[in-house]
C-alpha cells in the first residue's frame, strides 16, 4: 500500500506543478486567438505533462520512500535480525534472477513491507519493526518474497506506463471538454475564457478519480501475482500463513462494529475501488485454489 501511495501521490503533485508553471510560461495554449482547438499540439502537451509526471515519480520513488517513512537502509548488519533480512533478500533475489536490491527497516508499529525502484536492479525493500516484531520468521519471509516479486515482475515499470496513459487521457480530455462548455455554455469564441478555465479544473479532478480507480484495479490485479511469485520463492504454505498472520492482525484492530459503517475500509463496493490491495481472504483462496 506505502508504495502506491508514495508514487500516485508524487504524481499528481509533479502533473500539478508542469500543469501551473506551463500555464505561467503561456506554453501549454492549445486554444488559438480565433478560437479553434489544436488537437495535435494538445496530444503532445498531454503526453508530455503525462508521462513526464509518472516517469518523475518512478526515477525517484526510493528516495522518497526512505524520506517518507524514515528507513534505515543496511549497509553493514549490525545484529542478527539484520544479517537474516540482507541474506533472506540475497537469497530471493538470485533465486528471481534481479540484482540485489537494498534492504531497509522503519520504525512502524504496523505489520508492513513494501518493494520499489525505476528498475529490477536497483530496487529498494523496506519493512517495518511491527512486522519484525509480530510475525514469525516463516511469515516474514514469505511477504519478503513477497515484494521481490514485485520488483521482479517490474511493477513499478508497468504502473508507470499506466499511470502515464490515464494522465495524459485525463490531461487531454479535461482540455477538450473545457474548451466545449467555453464555446457552448460561455458562448466565448475567441482564446481561452474563464469557462474554459474553470471546467479544466473541475474535469481534471472527476476525471482524476476515474484514473485512480483504474490504477487501483491494476494494483489489486498485481497483487495475486505478487503473492504466487512469493509462493514459489518461500513456499506457499509460508505465504498463506504470512496473509493469515495479516488477516488475524486486521481483524483485531478492525473497528467495533457500533461504528465500523463509519470508518474508511467499510467495505463496501465502492470503496473497494480504491483499494490498493484485494481482500485478504480473496489473496488466500486464490493461493489454495493454486495448489
Amino acid at each position: 500500500m506505502m508504495r502506491i501511495f508514495l508514487f500516485v501521490v508524487t504524481n499528481l503533485a509533479i502533473v500539478a506543478v508542469l500543469s501551473i508553471t506551463l500555464r505561467l510560461l503561456g506554453v501549454d495554449r492549445v486554444v488559438s486567438a480565433s478560437g479553434g482547438l489544436n488537437i495535435n499540439a494538445l496530444l503532445i502537451m498531454s503526453l508530455v505533462m503525462g508521462f513526464a509526471g509518472s516517469l518523475i515519480s518512478l526515477f525517484i520513488s526510493k528516495w522518497m520512500a526512505k524520506r517518507s517513512v524514515g528507513a534505515h537502509v543496511i549497509e553493514a548488519p549490525s545484529n542478527a535480525t539484520e544479517q537474516w533480512l540482507v541474506n533472506t533478500v540475497k537469497r530471493q533475489a538470485d533465486q528471481a534472477g534481479i540484482g540485489m536490491p537494498e534492504v531497509a527497516i522503519y520504525d512502524s508499529p504496523d505489520i508492513n513491507a513494501f518493494a520499489t525502484g525505476w528498475n529490477k536492479n536497483n530496487a529498494l525493500v523496506a519493512v517495518s519493526t511491527g512486522l519484525m516484531n509480530n510475525m514469525t520468521q516463516e511469515e516474514a519471509e514469505a511477504v519478503l518474497a513477497h515484494e521481490v516479486s514485485h520488483v521482479a515482475n517490474g511493477d513499478m515499470v508497468t504502473l508507470t506506463l499506466v499511470q502515464g496513459v490515464v494522465n495524459t487521457f485525463v490531461i487531454f480530455l479535461s482540455r477538450v471538454i473545457g474548451y466545449v462548455v467555453d464555446r457552448v455554455i460561455f458562448k466565448n469564441e475567441r482564446g481561452e475564457g474563464i469557462g474554459f478555465f474553470i471546467t479544466v479544473m473541475v474535469a481534471q479532478l472527476v476525471l482524476g478519480i476515474f484514473a485512480s480507480m483504474i490504477v487501483m484495479w491494476f494494483s489489486r490485479h498485481r497483487e495475486f501475482h505478487a503473492d504466487a511469485g512469493g509462493a514459489s520463492l518461500a513456499g506457499r504454505h509460508k505465504m498463506i500463513a504470512a496473509l493469515e498472520r495479516l488477516k488475524l492482525n486486521h481483524e483485531e484492530s478492525a473497528l467495533p462494529k457500533s461504528v465500523a459503517a463509519f470508518g474508511i475500509s467499510g467495505g463496501n463496493a465502492f470503496s473497494r475501488l480504491f483499494m490498493t490491495h484485494p481482500p485478504l481472504e480473496e489473496r488466500i483462496e486464490a493461493l489454495r485454489r493454486a495448489a
